[in-house]
């Protein structure tokens, strides 16, 4: 083990409001049966939601705790909490889109987007009036500096894979664009960003994660957690390799990410899901695209987490160069979630490429609230990125990979990747 601890961060709680009392209102998955199935895979989690993460109607959420905004080891951004990926009943979620972006602000999220399933021709998922309805809803809840509304939708192809796409004028369905080339040539002339969501969770994993140069600038993310699910080893025994490891290698330059993927009507509420961690300029649409296009941004499994790093003074998300090609990396970490983690032990994993599994070139002991700072020898000839990954080792991963791997205990957080260049 190497690295030592700073001092501890200060550190204070956020206060979050109470959901809306809502009616259970039904939902289109009767229709989807009708439709083809095309969005069952979608609605059927790897890990359904404990019932003791949901809010009873009409009741205040548990406290959470939080970390300051401020980060401990980069200027000129501050974190916002974020949730990318929910649905309505516009698709086949259970709850009014009307109540959605009310109730993830009062969880206490920053950043919030509806991204409800295109499929084929608005039969089971969204219409152009639905489409029109997110925006107004969208631009009714933005909060510019405060909060950002966001509208968004899921391309679905129940075979190859489902993909975010936010910011854009208009959606695609599979009637418009049925394969990755054609989403990806779709998304070539506007303006909007996209990324891979729960990868593999579709047998076809995006074409294995076949890569278009074309397209490496608009694809900015690939989910780790989704609902209650870690992404990297999902799925191992199908497919044999990480989910992280195919995307990265393949030549993606996603950031990775967090969402709850939230079907119900507690929209930011449930806790132990997804979520994401920006670091932004500003707080609004322009600042959070902004920042997904740089990458800066880490994937949590828990409410009001701060995590930031850098390597040699790069923020997570950006270009590492090495003068020769290798080198020692000096990295620091900031990692807290508020006193109510204040001392937990927790591991900083640094994952390098590797065939099939990532590598992990060392694993750091830490602590939550601390500034951990450590070395690590890294070179090109190794693979061309590097990523931190947050554990606790007090606990199992759900979704383990490869016996003994040191990554099979419970992940907590992923930074964005570095890119090395020589």
């Amino acid at each position: 083990m190497s690295g030592h601890h700073a001092d501890t961060a200060h550190a204070h709680s956020h206060p979050h409001g109470h959901p809306h009392g809502q009616k259970h209102q039904p939902s289109r998955r009767s229709l989807l049966a009708a439709a083809g199935g095309l969005l069952i895979a979608a609605a059927v989690p790897g890990s359904a939601y404990a019932a003791d993460t949901r809010t009873a109607s009409g009741t205040a959420p548990a406290p959470r705790a939080g970390a300051s905004r401020t980060s401990l080891v980069t200027q000129g951004t501050r974190l916002v909490h974020a949730d990318l990926h929910n649905h309505t009943l516009m698709s086949d979620g259970d709850g009014d889109p009307a109540l959605a972006f009310a109730s993830m602000r009062d969880a206490g999220l920053d950043v919030a987007a509806l991204t409800d399933h295109a499929t084929l021709f608005g039969i089971s998922g969204l219409s152009q009036s639905e489409w029109d309805r997110t925006r107004q809803l969208a631009d009714a809840a933005d909060d510019p500096g405060t909060y950002t509304a966001i509208r968004g939708f899921e391309w679905s192809n129940p075979f190859i894979g489902h993909t975010n796409v936010w910011f854009t004028e208009q959606f695609v369905d599979l009637g418009g664009a049925i394969s990755m080339s054609a989403l990806y040539n779709w998304l070539g002339s506007r303006d909007g960003v996209a990324g891979f969501n729960h990868p593999g969770r579709e047998a076809g994993r995006f074409d294995n994660f076949a890569y278009v140069a074309a397209a490496r600038e608009k694809m900015v993310s690939v989910e780790m957690f989704n609902r209650g699910d870690d992404y990297l080893f999902d799925g191992w025994a199908d497919h044999g390799s990480s989910h992280l490891n195919a995307c990265l290698n393949a030549g993606w330059r996603t950031g990775i990410t967090g969402v709850s993927d939230h079907h119900g009507t507690e929209w930011g509420h449930p806790e132990g899901v997804g979520r994401a961690g920006l670091w932004v300029t500003e707080n609004t649409r322009a600042g959070v695209l902004e920042a997904l296009r740089a990458r800066r941004f880490f994937a949590s499994r828990y409410s009001g987490l701060r995590l930031d790093a850098t390597a040699n003074g790069v923020q997570m998300g950006g270009v590492l160069p090495l003068a020769s090609g290798s080198g020692d990396v000096r990295f620091a970490v900031d990692l807290d979630r508020g006193p109510e983690w204040a001392g937990k032990p927790l591991n900083v994993q640094v994952l390098r490429p590797g065939t099939d599994a990532p590598v992990v070139a060392d694993v750091i002991e830490t602590t939550s609230g601390s500034l951990v700072e450590f070395t690590v020898p890294l070179g090109v000839e190794d693979g061309t990125w590097v990523v931190l990954r947050i554990s606790d080792p007090s606990q199992p991963n759900g979704q383990p990979g490869p016996a003994g791997h040191p990554c099979n205990d419970l992940g907590v957080a992923y930074s964005s990747p570095w890119w090395l260049q020589p």
